[in-house]
């Protein structure tokens, strides 16, 4: 059986949205900063549309059928509309439009068929991943898609969200990334523009 890879689809930040993420995630609190993740150039700003384990043999099969569902897409209006918070992690909120939940749900469908059970740490970028991170990947179809979607943009970890003036950009690129630790995008295996 060929290895498997953490993938997740994502919509990619224009400059200015990322730079204020990583400007967010950056001015979290030192001893968060210890604990967690930060986003810099390595660790990527993004929405994640997808995720799931794949076959390493499989990856060209599984990219044709993410460029069947985008190509041609136009460009998708984010609206942020403030901070979030989960038990630890905290976010850019954003809003679930139908748009989005529609892009979100037809690549979900697209990918069904790829998805591999049996992910490991040794899926993720330079198989560095904590079981949360696995467990995460592991039940995002079951626990975290569909109805249960709710895009955001993970900061890092600290007590309180961030305050966070609504703003809103125009998304213009979806990626393809092996996720690392913290299920953050490290590496982008492919992208496509939205037109």
């Amino acid at each position: 059986m060929s290895a498997l890879l953490a993938l997740d689809v994502a919509l990619l930040l224009p400059p200015d949205a990322r730079e204020q993420a990583v400007r967010l995630s950056q001015a979290l609190t030192p001893a968060a900063a210890k604990a967690g993740l930060r986003l810099d150039a390595d660790h990527l700003p993004h929405i994640t549309l997808s995720q799931q384990f794949v076959r390493a043999d499989e990856i060209d099969a599984v990219l044709d059928h993410i460029d069947e569902v985008v190509r041609g897409h136009p460009p998708i209006t984010v609206r942020v509309t403030g901070g979030g918070k989960g038990s630890r992690s905290v976010w850019m909120a954003i809003d679930r439009t139908a748009e989005l939940a529609s892009l979100h749900e037809r690549l979900m469908e697209a990918l069904r068929g790829l998805e591999r059970p049996g992910g490991t740490a040794d899926a993720f970028f330079e198989g560095n991943a904590r079981i949360g991170d696995v467990a995460w990947v592991t039940t995002y179809r079951l626990k975290s898609s569909l109805g249960a979607y709710n895009p955001h943009v993970t900061l890092g970890h600290a007590s309180k969200p961030p305050d966070i003036a609504p703003f809103a950009f125009q998304a213009t690129t979806v990626g393809a990334c092996h996720l690392g630790r913290f299920c953050a995008c490290r590496r982008v295996l492919r992208s496509w523009e939205l037109v």
